[in-house]
């Protein structure tokens, strides 16, 4: 899907010694398909987990319930959270999570349909919200 992005990606990571652990909600997977899409993956993917219902949230990840309660749903501030736990779960120096609501109908919290938001944890952590991944307005 992303080959080009996803084999640079893996470049540096093998380069460095680096590896990744992914959790993910509504993309259900892709991000660690397009990451294991790459030829010798198995040098920096530790694995990776989707996180869809809370069920599988409180199976797959620690996460530290009193920074969450803070915290409003689907905020960068809230999945960089979950990016550290999928690191920490698989002791991998770089975490990537994604949280979304992927529709038909948006979240019980104001969300529209096709907001998304990624977040990386590791030596830097870093998250984006996109909000129009429908390419509708």
């Amino acid at each position: 899907m992303f080959s080009s992005v996803c084999a640079a990606i893996a470049c540096k990571l093998a380069a460095s010694g680096h590896s990744v652990s992914v959790a993910e909600s509504s993309t259900g997977g892709l991000i660690a398909a397009n990451l294991l899409s790459v030829a010798g993956a198995s040098s920096y993917f530790r694995g990776g987990s989707v996180i869809y219902t809370r069920e599988s949230r409180r199976a797959f990840l620690d996460l530290d319930v009193t920074k969450l309660r803070g915290l409003k749903p689907l905020t960068e501030t809230m999945v960089v959270e979950f990016a550290h736990a999928a690191r920490l779960k698989l002791d991998a120096t770089w975490g990537i999570a994604e949280l979304g609501a992927a529709g038909p109908k948006g979240t019980p919290y104001g969300h529209a349909p096709g907001t998304s938001v990624v977040g990386i944890s590791g030596p830097v952590d870093a998250s984006i919200t996109s909000r129009d991944i429908l390419g509708e307005s």
